[in-house]
């Protein structure tokens, strides 16, 4: 067995590895993304019309992109892609950071022959690539400026339908689309990247954004240009810096760039490029110490994913309400597990006695009360009503913060309770939820996503534990559109 399939099934256990090889075999995946491109591409007839079509916002995108070395077949089809735009209004502005031997020189004077909108400056010197963006900013005469690399391409109509959203949101500062991966040979589409709309904390776990993304020229006049100390993730530095003086941020739910993967390429391991990760850290532990937020960023076993641990500023009392019908032995784990793991000692428990009839149930009670000075058993003497209960729970609670908790939850994590209420306490966040597993280490609860099968459904529901699921979501701290209330922080 390869070192690779070794570290595949430590990561993410052998029934994952099984199931992964399944789908790839069957290649199943791929035949539906094959047929999903197939249906929303643009078509011929529909790009002539937007070139026919005018807005009443139509401004010039400056597209900035550093060049070293790139090969010929790269270059035209990242140029092409861009002549192709359905979206007239465009300038390309390219920096070659080859040096005074540059291989690329000549093919970019043919290109600024036959087309005045790319405008290109020729460095004497082999420039980094943050250095090399900057000359490439300089050329940018647009009211937005949108990144790209040397390597990739455009869909015909991703600056169509940037303007598009424009024109409907007038106020937006920074604005990112979807995207997927190409092949080297540019035969083959996969991965595609569907995001979430601006999404503060997964920003805050990695560089989801990422492309295509373009940016108000004022707004970057005012952040500043890309600096060369975060060189590798000189792009979420960059963003990070935007999202601290706007939250005008808008997103369009379409795949409109293709990052292309080659073996030099980010795209295709970030594993290869230590020190970008090691610079993301940086640039995101530096974003905390600029908004004056105590926090610390760790790296995960993930490239490019990261961790952050804000620290307590405050010591309120918590709350923890656990409605409760007998089942002892589920309850007695849930307590041994919070007087264990809590991590924080300004707690008290609530036992929401909701009609027990075993007599097992009430000596429990009773040695419980006696044994824990921060725990009591309430009665409640009302049919069964989820909610109410804890309603009624809530309203005998001396806590600020309060934590509904089913009793069949038994904690894995250390600090548990320090590290929701350190997220609740955010003057921004309004619930906290918690990752939880079934008994057999599959996700019962990810997040929750209104819409989803329905009205509302789990994200992620079923996957192994360990698993970083559809990228990395499973694993990233982020906001959702609800949580579960069997573990909710209030």
């Amino acid at each position: 067995m390869s070192n690779k399939i070794v570290d595949f099934c430590k990561e993410n256990g052998v029934k994952y590895f099984v199931k992964h090889c399944i789908k790839k075999v069957l290649n199943c995946e791929q035949r539906d993304y094959d047929s999903y491109r197939k249906s929303v591409c643009v078509t011929k007839e529909e790009l002539q019309g937007q070139k026919l079509q005018t807005f009443s916002f139509m401004p010039k995108i400056s597209i900035v992109v550093p060049l070293y070395k790139t090969p010929d077949y790269f270059l035209d089809c990242m140029i092409e892609s861009v002549r192709k735009q359905s979206y007239q209004n465009w300038e390309l502005c390219l920096s070659d950071g080859s040096g005074n031997e540059s291989p690329i020189r000549k093919k970019l004077q043919e290109y600024c022959e036959r087309e005045p909108r790319i405008k290109v400056v020729n460095n004497s010197e082999r420039l980094n690539i943050s250095a090399n963006t900057n000359k490439a900013l300089d050329l940018c005469t647009g009211e937005y400026v949108a990144f790209m690399d040397h390597d990739d391409m455009l869909e015909p109509d991703a600056l169509f339908c940037c303007v598009e959203y424009l024109n409907q949101n007038s106020d937006i500062d920074v604005l990112y689309t979807d995207e997927d991966k190409i092949s080297a040979d540019g035969r083959k589409y996969f991965q595609p990247h569907f995001k979430s709309d601006y999404n503060e904390d997964l920003f805050r776990s990695m560089n989801y954004i990422c492309h295509f993304v373009l940016v108000k020229k004022e707004l970057l006049t005012q952040v500043g240009g890309i600096r060369e100390q975060y060189d590798g993730a000189q792009d979420y530095d960059f963003l990070l810096r935007c999202v601290e003086k706007t939250k005008k941020i808008g997103h369009v739910p379409r795949i409109l760039y293709h990052w292309r993967v080659h073996e030099n390429s980010t795209a295709k391991s970030v594993e290869q490029k230590g020190y970008a990760v090691d610079a993301g850290k940086r640039a995101l532990q530096d974003y905390y110490k600029r908004k004056g937020i105590r926090a610390n960023v760790s790296e995960t076993r993930y490239p490019g994913i990261y961790r952050t641990q804000y620290d307590l500023t405050e010591n309120p009392k918590v709350s923890i309400i656990i409605p409760n019908k007998d089942h002892i032995e589920d309850l007695k784990k849930c307590l041994i597990s919070i007087k264990e793991k809590a991590g924080y000692q300004n707690y008290e428990v609530l036992i929401l006695e909701n009609n027990s009839v075993e007599k097992e149930t009430f000596q429990f009670y009773e040695s419980i009360e006696k044994e824990e000075k921060n725990l009591k058993v309430i009665y409640w003497t009302g049919e069964f009503n989820y909610a109410a209960i804890n309603n009624w729970g809530a309203s005998q609670a001396e806590g600020e913060y309060l934590l509904f908790l089913n009793n069949d939850i038994e904690w894995m994590s250390e600090y548990f309770l320090r590290e929701m209420l350190s997220v609740a306490l955010r003057e921004e966040v309004g619930v906290v939820g918690s990752l939880l597993y079934y008994p057999n280490k599959t996700v019962q609860h990810a997040g929750v996503v209104i819409g989803y099968a329905g009205i509302a459904g789990h994200a992620f529901i079923g996957q192994p534990s360990g698993v970083p699921g559809y990228f990395s979501r499973i694993i990233c701290v982020q906001d959702y559109s609800a949580v579960t209330a069997a573990c909710m922080m209030v």
